[in-house]
């Protein structure tokens, strides 16, 4: 049972949606409810090219991490340009991009560097689609780890799971 605010109410997504923000429901904020209904949900776990920003000032600006067999790391700055940035704040739901900077500008990562030289033309909706030379061929160092900033305008609607047994449940 949750605290707080209640956000959303009547939610009639269809399941094809990105984002709880797409489906159609009452207003923001006006609900018939209270914490005994609260929704919750269980995950299938990760998502393939699961991206997510690092070290940033605010949500969405950061070094860019993907998730790829389990583990989490960076991409590469080589060729790294706005398309590239732009198809990442898509991805994160940030709305669009404002900048592409390159060599560790929000610090370095660690681990592995599992993406380089993208060659995104920017329409793409997950970086995964942009070609590349492939899952962790790079002739990188962290001191070349690529970020982004976005304008952040659909985060304000972003959820989380809270309080179940995994990060995909809650």
């Amino acid at each position: 049972e949750g605290a707080g605010p209640i956000w959303l109410d009547g939610l009639r997504c269809a399941g094809s949606e990105e984002h709880l923000a797409q489906c159609p429901a009452r207003p923001w904020g006006e609900h018939t409810c209270n914490h005994v209904e609260d929704a919750g949900a269980i995950c299938s776990g990760e998502r393939p090219g699961e991206l997510r920003l690092a070290a940033g000032p605010h949500l969405c600006a950061g070094r860019v991490e993907v998730l790829h067999e389990g583990q989490w790391g960076t991409v590469c700055d080589d060729g790294w340009d706005m398309n590239d940035a732009q198809v990442v704040c898509r991805q994160v739901g940030c709305g669009p991009a404002l900048a592409a900077p390159g060599h560790a500008s929000f610090g370095r990562g660690s681990g592995q560097i599992w993406l380089d030289d993208l060659t995104c033309v920017g329409s793409e909706r997950h970086l995964a689609q942009c070609p590349a030379p492939g899952w962790g061929q790079n002739n990188c160092n962290h001191g070349e780890d690529a970020g982004v900033v976005c304008a952040g305008m659909d985060r304000c609607a972003q959820v989380r799971l809270a309080d179940g047994p995994g990060r995909c449940a809650g």
